[in-house]
């Protein structure tokens, strides 16, 4: 007799594309169809949508699922929610990002769901924030973890924070992310179409080339990797401080689109370095590139285990990352230096002193089928 295929609905705030959403799109199409029944709940519509319906996954939109905290908002989508789940009635609820998450395990226990499963993409209370804001947070943080009945962090570091956590320590389940190794371009033809058609460069520099890939939000720290190329670059003239510039000839990539590109763009001019700043927008696939930079750089704030990092491993760049991420990472990746975040200073020495060059490859990390089996043991 042939079993009935469990029913897994996956919840998250944005269906646009990042580490979160890759996250879900590599669950909702890899899990076993014989086995499982996928679908994705979202708020805001975006590229994840569009993946995933090319993969005939079904997708529902939660119209007042914002990212921000907005009362009214709130109250309608977690009844939109309740509404859904009573509809669907899956057997497993997963949840993903923290607004989605903790209006989604409510939810799930209001509505009798029999597994409701919680991935941390980074624990949110570790932002920068007044100690109110971070209070609230780490109990929103640990009553969502509560209500859950297993809690996925994707890092050695948010584990030991996750366990450390009252009543919830044993729901906690490191399952560290997977990476399919990307189809890189070579060096050279990497940096010659990157000029061509992403970044306008008739002359092609050579120069110190620093590449990040990310959402272009305050958690990315754009503006610190900006205020350090400033510090670095013989065109920034004196440093912030009235301190020469260190007159590194450099100019720096970030992949991506957000809220904050204006933002960043202003402050690049201001800083008298607009002509070393790119910003080539939401760029699919922008792992390909990799190969043409000389060092990858992950200013973050607040993180978890990012994608792009198993990626720029693989592509074998040298890594400056903020001391958010990880530090195991460096177990399998050697070529990688740790700064604090927020630091141009640091940031600034670090990218003048680049960590040696080691390769590695894919396999030194978690393959995807791994982490859906380790994943769906949970369900």
């Amino acid at each position: 007799m042939n079993q009935v295929p469990k029913k897994v609905l996956f919840l998250i705030t944005k269906a646009t594309w990042g580490g979160a959403q890759k996250y879900v799109y590599d669950l909702a199409t890899q899990l076993p169809r014989e086995q499982f029944e996928v679908s994705v709940a979202y708020g805001v519509a975006g590229r994840l949508r569009t993946m995933l319906q090319e993969r005939n996954v079904p997708t529902h939109a939660l119209p007042s699922l914002g990212r921000d905290v907005a009362l009214l908002s709130d109250v309608a989508s977690f009844f939109q929610l309740v509404q859904l789940l009573r509809a669907e009635r899956p057997d497993v609820l997963h949840v993903n990002s923290s607004k989605a998450a903790a209006l989604g395990t409510l939810a799930g226990r209001l509505c009798g769901i029999r597994k409701i499963v919680f991935t941390v993409h980074g624990w949110p209370f570790k932002e920068g924030r007044n100690w109110l804001a971070r209070s609230m947070i780490y109990h929103t943080s640990w009553f969502t973890a509560l209500l859950s009945h297993a809690t996925v962090v994707v890092s050695k570091a948010d584990e030991v924070l996750g366990k450390q956590m009252r009543s919830v320590g044993e729901k906690i389940h490191y399952v560290p992310l997977a990476v399919e190794l990307p189809v890189f371009l070579s060096r050279g033809e990497a940096w010659e179409k990157l000029c061509e058609t992403l970044l306008g460069l008739r002359e092609k520099p050579h120069t110190l080339r620093i590449a990040t890939i990310g959402e272009l939000t305050k958690n990315k720290g754009i503006s610190t990797a900006i205020e350090a190329v400033a510090e670095l670059s013989a065109e920034g003239g004196s440093a912030p401080g009235g301190k020469n510039s260190r007159g590194v000839d450099c100019i720096y990539v970030a992949f991506g689109g957000g809220e904050e590109k204006d933002t960043l763009l202003r402050l690049a001019q201001e800083r008298g370095i607009a002509s070393r700043i790119f910003f080539p927008g939401f760029t699919p696939n922008a792992a390909q590139y990799l190969k043409a930079f000389d060092v990858f750089l992950l200013p973050s704030i607040k993180e978890g285990m990012p994608y792009v990092l198993l990626e720029a491993a693989t592509a074998g760049l040298p890594i400056v990352a903020t001391t958010v991420v990880d530090s195991s990472f460096a177990d399998n990746y050697p070529a990688v230096a740790f700064i604090p975040p927020s630091d141009t200073k640091a940031l600034a020495e670090a990218l003048t002193h680049i960590p040696s060059h080691s390769r590695t490859t894919a396999t030194r990390f978690l393959e995807i089928r791994k982490m859906v089996q380790a994943t769906s043991a949970l369900y």
